[in-house]
This record gives structure tokens, sequence and C-alpha cells, in this order.
């Protein structure tokens, strides 16, 4: 997504306020227990290694751009490297929960069956 924002030139706030948005309505409907894991997730994914990497692709895709400033298109694009394992683990959670409310009802119609 970061790389598509350098090429494309829309405003970083298109792709980031929905990526957010996407990450408080999950927060409301995961598990309670999973919530904090998601969003260290999401931090760790900012450590000492991606940072340097993600940095230098931002100034190096935007600099190789004629017309691009690499400081102004090259932020933001930590903020993608933390969004999106949130989103991830909070799905996961989700569906996790989702197949095993669906794995209960199964069961207890066949027990109320029986």
């Amino acid at each position: 997504m970061g790389t598509f924002k350098i090429v494309t030139e829309p405003p970083l706030h298109i792709y980031i306020l929905p990526g957010y948005l996407v990450d408080i309505i999950q927060t409301f409907f995961a598990p309670k227990n999973i919530i904090p894991l998601a969003y260290n997730s999401g931090g760790v994914t900012t450590s000492t290694v991606t940072v340097p990497i993600v940095t230098a692709l931002g100034l190096g895709l935007s600099s190789s751009i004629p017309g691009r400033n690499p400081a102004l298109d090259g932020f933001g694009l930590i903020a993608f490297a933390s969004l999106f394992p949130i989103i991830t683990v909070l799905g996961y959670a989700q569906h996790s929960h989702w197949v095993e409310l669906k794995i209960k009802r199964k069961q207890k119609k066949r027990n109320n069956g029986v």
C-alpha cells in the first residue's frame, strides 16, 4: 500500500483513515482477550529492522520518480507497516471465534436431537 501510494500520489489520509476505521470496528467485534495481542503485533512490526528497511524503500522509490519529494512521499509508510498486522490478527481472532461458535451450535443441535 505504501509503495502504491508513492507511485500514484494520492493524499496519505485516503489510505490511513479507512485502515484505522477497520481496526476500530474490528476491535469492537473481536474477542476481548486478543485485542492487546493484536495491537502489540502492530507495535512489534515497527522494530529496529523494519523501520530502516521501509524508510529506505520509501526514500529510494520516491527519489527515483521524477518530480517527487522523498521526504514527503516516505512519510506514513511505517503507519502502514503497523496497520495491517493489527487487521490480520483481529480478523483471524474473529474468524476463529465464529468457527468455534458454529461448532458449538452443531454440537448443541446434535445433543438436543438425540
